[in-house]
């Protein structure tokens, strides 16, 4: 045998494996991809919603320094902050009233010629919790910090179990109106195809007091903040397809 043919046989022996695999890929290239639509498929959507009372007060006391220190400024603001704190502690309990600080922060003050002349700051002190009446009457025992900010929603307990229950009025809607759309075009009953449930959207419609901190002044002792919980809505959408059947 010639150097020749003994240079070929290699190259045969790899091109009788390769044939085979360009061969397949060549008849699955080949096979037709199918574009029909789908038949006796419907998108429907159903909601849910249940609006209730607000039980979450969240108040915010404040109160502001100025001077020509930043270190004078901040210990006014710590002492001011510390003595809200030791009244608010006084009452506090899981729940009913709940304790936090807030904001707190010096910053400089400029004058006309853009130079530092001097320094601000402010502290927050965050009252919040079910029962209204204890942190209103708290908040009217603080001498060193005024109201800054009054707002109500919905506690976290109440927010879960509403979800829940909306969610699955908002199921039971969705595979109701399923039934009938299947019923409706003659149909025994209906296969479901995919789903969706949206995000809970609430919609708070509260009743509160509110006064900016610039304004803010320490209440009279032993005096609730008269305020009025407002109420908020939860809604849940179940979207998606069906087959019918």
């Amino acid at each position: 045998m010639s150097s020749v043919s003994r240079s070929l046989r290699p190259l045969a022996r790899g091109a009788s494996f390769a044939l085979p695999l360009a061969f397949v890929m060549a008849a699955v290239s080949a096979q037709p991809v199918s574009s029909a639509p789908l038949a006796n498929v419907v998108g429907i959507s159903a909601s849910s919603q249940r609006e209730v009372p607000q039980d979450w007060l969240t108040l915010t006391l404040t109160t502001s320094r100025d001077g020509t220190e930043a270190t004078v400024v901040q210990n006014q603001l710590r002492q001011a902050l510390d003595a809200a704190l030791a009244v608010a502690r006084t009452q506090a309990a899981p729940k009913l009233l709940e304790v936090r600080t807030g904001a707190f922060g010096v910053y400089p003050r400029q004058g006309s010629n853009g130079r530092i002349n001097g320094w601000q700051g402010t502290a927050e002190l965050v009252l919040e919790g079910r029962d209204v009446l204890r942190i209103t009457s708290i908040a009217g025992k603080i001498g060193s910090m005024g109201v800054g900010n009054v707002a109500f929603s919905l506690s976290r307990e109440t927010q879960q179990a509403l979800e829940s229950e909306v969610q699955a009025a908002a199921i039971e809607r969705f595979k109701s109106k399923a039934a009938e759309v299947a019923k409706a075009f003659g149909f025994e009953g209906y296969t479901l195809r995919e789903v969706s449930v949206s995000p809970v959207e609430q919609g708070d419609r509260p009743v509160f007091a509110r006064m900016r901190a610039a304004s803010a002044a320490p209440m009279a002792a032993d005096a609730p903040l008269p305020v009025e919980a407002g109420k908020s809505v939860v809604t849940i959408t179940v979207s998606g397809s069906i087959q019918l059947r």
